[in-house]
């Protein structure tokens, strides 16, 4: 069952790393689709860039071996954008098509965190 769990934790965190290292590269800088897609839920055009970014140092943070503190801080940090990116399509009366990315980006990040193999995890001692 462990060897099962260690496949899906990387078929799942592959897909979600391509995702958002690819969205967020876009998004930092400023593809002009891009720009346009957020144009209905009124952020401005800085902050486009300021999520790019963080979504491209928090997949960086969970792909790299070790520091379980920050991989912590990262899973939460990505939970947060893209469960705000749900938020803010609802918010601003988009639900059309363009909901379900985050939507499942999101359900991508939590079942990252929890199928992650025990090296990634944060211990206490």
């Amino acid at each position: 069952m462990e060897k099962r769990k260690l496949i899906w934790y990387w078929i799942i965190t592959a897909i979600l790393s391509f995702c958002l290292l690819s969205g967020g590269f876009a998004q930092a800088v400023q593809v002009k689709e891009v720009v346009q897609g957020f144009k209905p839920l009124g952020y401005p055009d800085y902050f486009i860039s300021i999520i790019g970014v963080w979504k491209v140092l928090g997949i960086v943070a969970i792909l790299i071996p070790k520091f379980q503190l920050l991989k912590e801080w990262a899973y939460a940090g990505l939970f947060f954008v893209m469960s705000g990116a749900v938020i803010s399509h609802i918010a601003a009366g988009d639900v059309s098509i363009q909901i379900i990315a985050p939507i499942l980006l999101t359900i991508f990040i939590v079942l990252s965190w929890y199928l992650r193999p025990p090296a990634r995890k944060l211990t206490i001692n």
